[in-house]
């Protein structure tokens, strides 16, 4: 894996911050902080630790589309986790991440425990796991972490956590061999298998691809990936993430009735996913639909199409965005009309706006009012919002034009509290070996 430099991942007004983030990284680890990193094993010869970062990611369309083998548009984030690793002679990983427990497990056995599910030590003994599996036989590591990307951020926290997981093992005992979709792979089965929460490939794929890339998972184990260029600043708008500062604590039960309610209709036809559904024939047999599975599946399988068609429609208005075929404002305002189109679906059909067991908490949902509220003043075209990610709890998705951001801003933190609203810049770099500090 080539190294990158500093200067390609963090602007002027980051880079300062960053190099201290790292420096400081560095000197815990060299320290042995607290014990948190016992050296009872030799490391290689080549000992000196080593830098990583793996961007967060925002999806832009295809929500919850991925695990029926729909399409994705998504996009690496500036927001990282950085960390600093060194291989290890022996089985045992060591794990520190700013703000959370340590993490110290033992990788001589490989199989799933029980007892870990729902943490970090499931996706990193999944990860490893995956590895030995194809071949590789990896031993453990010790690495000091710092995350900006952070949990129920709606950013995928989780995502840019096993991606880092999976970019360790694979450079310390693979030679840096396998490719960004990968490692998104290996990191997606741990979550599946190991930390039991079921998802597509779409946050993994984002966070190591890097960039916007649009994913068409028709044959999940062999997904296409296209790259596309799209920089929101470039034509006057802010892209926006708004935290509502709700917890995605349980939550798993949500999340996954959706992938099982869109295959309930699948199966009624006798196929395993949405995709290998014909759409017309799902609409022509709603009635009899009706009577094996439930209304809302219904309506999420309706989602899952016009989503589906969204995706390609928001490629092509970023296609000609940046080909400079119509007007950027045109180009703009057809993509930002698909995102609200987009948002709306989500609300109505996909319902996952608010956790169905406790609806009188509606944050995702009032965010969402009070945005379009304040996008439609003065009757000025101004942007578009969306639930964003997994829904149910954390965030929500704006573009506005950038002279209105700091009265939105304003508006907003008033209600959701100080620091809700981020700004986000799209990296064009994904999960990399960072050098140069």
């Amino acid at each position: 894996m080539d190294c990158t430099l500093p200067s390609m991942l963090y602007n002027n007004g980051e880079f300062d911050a960053a190099r201290c983030r790292y420096q400081r990284l560095i000197d815990e680890f060299a320290r042995n902080t607290c014990g948190a990193f016992p050296r009872d094993a030799v490391l290689e010869v080549d000992s000196n630790p080593r830098l990583f970062s793996v961007p967060g990611r925002t999806e832009l369309g295809g929500n919850h589309t991925d695990h029926n083998h729909g399409k994705v548009l998504a996009a690496s984030v500036h927001l990282d986790i950085a960390a600093v690793a060194a291989p290890r002679n022996d089985a045992k990983v060591f794990f520190r991440s700013t703000g959370h427990a340590d993490v110290k497990l033992d990788l001589g056995d490989l199989s799933p425990q029980e007892h870990e599910r729902g943490t970090t030590a499931a996706l990193i003994r999944g990860i490893a796991s995956g590895f030995a599996q194809e071949g590789t036989p990896v031993r453990g590591f010790t690495a000091n972490a710092e995350s900006q990307v952070c949990s129920g951020s709606g950013l995928s926290s989780s995502a840019a956590v096993e991606v880092l997981v999976a970019m360790i093992f694979d450079t310390f005992f693979a030679g840096g061999t396998r490719s960004a979709l990968q490692l998104a792979r290996i990191s997606q089965q741990a979550e599946t298998l190991y930390f039991g929460k079921p998802c597509g490939l779409m946050d993994q794929s984002a966070c190591a691809s890097g960039g916007v890339i649009a994913i068409d998972f028709n044959v999940p184990l062999h997904p296409e990936i296209s790259k596309l260029t799209f920089d929101p600043a470039a034509v006057g708008f802010a892209l926006c993430m708004l935290n509502t500062h709700t917890s995605h604590a349980n939550l798993l039960a949500d999340y996954a009735a959706i992938p099982f309610e869109m295959k309930s209709v699948a199966s009624f036809f006798g196929e395993s996913a949405l995709r290998d559904l014909d759409e017309q024939m799902f609409f022509d047999n709603i009635s009899a639909l009706r009577k094996t599975v439930n209304d809302r599946a219904i309506l999420r399988a309706m989602h899952f199409y016009h989503e589906n068609r969204r995706v390609d429609a928001m490629c092509t208005a970023l296609n000609a965005l940046q080909s400079g075929s119509v007007l950027p404002a045109q180009a703009m305002k057809t993509f930002l009309a698909l995102v609200q189109e987009s948002g709306d679906s989500s609300l109505e059909l996909l319902q996952n706006s608010y956790a169905s067991a406790n609806p009188l908490s509606q944050e995702l949902s009032l965010a969402l009012a009070l945005t379009k509220k304040f996008l439609a003043e003065d009757g000025v075209f101004g942007g578009a919002c969306r639930v964003h990610g997994g829904g149910f709890a954390g965030t929500i998705q704006t573009y506005l034009p950038i002279d209105r951001l700091a009265e939105y801003r304003h508006r907003m933190e008033a209600i959701f509290d100080e620091g809700s609203l981020t700004v986000l810049r799209i990296r064009n770099q994904g999960a990399v070996e960072v050098s140069g500090f």
